[in-house]
């Protein structure tokens, strides 16, 4: 009894058992599937030579083509006014990889269903992430990430089959475009999207000496003569229970001082660190990190992201700073300036609970 009930459900959903009944094969579709890409010789790059072979997908779309047969299509089968599939069957996939701006939205690498409001003179196509849908019946419209509104053209010669293709404006910019019966609109798309960075883990920071020299404007009297002698941006990445010296960051290695770009210096002033004299400028501030001593270089080889491949060529002074340690624990790197006096700083670097120090002398001319 309970094979032959097993049996009826598995028929029931479509499904059989081997050696009881016929495998099921799918028929070829009415509205057959399609795919393209841009650029469209992707498709076919197993067969170009040198380094054409090497290009890489920046779209692909994937959609069901319905015939027209007869059929009166926009504003009949495809009512004015109504949310279409842009195709038949599945609703219409397109594949971002690498981010694209679609009517001043930036939309991230990804997959992405299309849909459209259907007007006479214009429709409103929209960017869904809700994937795996079929027709139009209970879509989740929260999940709309971008809208572009795009005119209606009317074309000579009606075509048959609903038809699409990306074409090429400039090396930045592509339309979609979307043909049917005697209608064609085009849907730009940018691969050249506004972008703002997230907030990152390890935020930059800017130190400077004096310290009120951030704020002048907000000083008063002759304290609002006050000018920045050293300024550092770096970013502050965070202990997170690691073992940093030693570790994280290795002894004998060159270190940018920071994560992320890496930690520059402007100094206004003329300065004396050390035996070292270090002349007004910018520079890109690095260490080169052991357990008892730190060489402190400065380079002229910025900007620069991390010490890998650095010019050496460009480092314009190396000198040698003491380090020591303490009992309390820096979560955050940080570079703060203690004033010996108005014309003498210390410059010290805290992580963990290791802290190095170079001490600025500056000279007047």
């Amino acid at each position: 009894m309970r094979i032959i009930i097993g049996t009826i459900f598995l028929n029931l959903l479509g499904l059989t058992i081997s050696g009881q009944s016929e495998d099921k094969w799918p028929v070829i579709d009415a509205s057959p599937m399609d795919v393209i890409y841009y650029p469209k010789e992707v498709a076919w790059r197993n067969y170009l030579k040198e380094e054409e072979r090497q290009m890489t997908p920046k779209a692909k779309l994937l959609y069901s083509r319905p015939q027209k047969n007869n059929r009166d299509i926009f504003g009949g089968l495809v009512a004015y006014g109504s949310e279409w599939r842009l195709g038949a069957n599945e609703a219409t996939t397109i594949s971002f990889y690498q981010p694209v701006g679609i009517n001043g939205t930036t939309l991230q690498a990804g997959n992405y269903t299309l849909w459209a409001v259907v007007h006479e003179d214009q429709w409103t196509i929209n960017f869904s992430t809700e994937l795996g849908i079929w027709g139009i019946a209970n879509r989740d419209k929260d999940q709309t990430v971008a809208t572009i509104k795009v005119p209606v053209e009317e074309i000579q010669e009606s075509t048959e089959a609903l038809s699409m293709t990306f074409q090429e404006l400039d090396d930045k910019n592509i339309e979609l475009i979307i043909q049917w019966e005697m209608t064609r609109v085009r849907v730009p798309i940018s691969f050249n999207p506004i972008q703002f960075n997230q907030l990152d883990a390890s935020q930059l920071d800017i130190a400077h000496y004096p310290a009120n020299s951030a704020y002048t404007n907000y000083l008063k009297g002759d304290d609002r003569e006050i000018k920045a002698k050293i300024t550092v941006a770096y970013h502050r990445p965070a202990k997170k229970n690691r073992a940093v010296f030693g570790s994280l960051v290795p002894y004998g290695k060159i270190w940018r001082l920071g994560a992320n770009e890496s930690t520059e210096i402007l100094l206004n002033e003329k300065a004396k660190i050390g035996d070292k004299i270090v002349n007004p400028g910018n520079y890109g501030l690095y260490a080169e990190v052991n357990k008892n001593e730190w060489t402190l270089i400065f380079s002229k080889d910025i900007p620069s992201w991390g010490p890998e491949n650095r010019d050496d060529s460009k480092d314009i002074v190396k000198v040698k700073i003491p380090s020591y340690r303490e009992a309390e624990v820096v979560e955050y790197l940080s570079i703060v300036f203690e004033e010996k006096d108005y014309n003498k700083a210390d410059m010290i670097i805290a992580w963990d609970t290791t802290r190095a120090v170079a001490t600025f002398e500056f000279i007047s001319e």
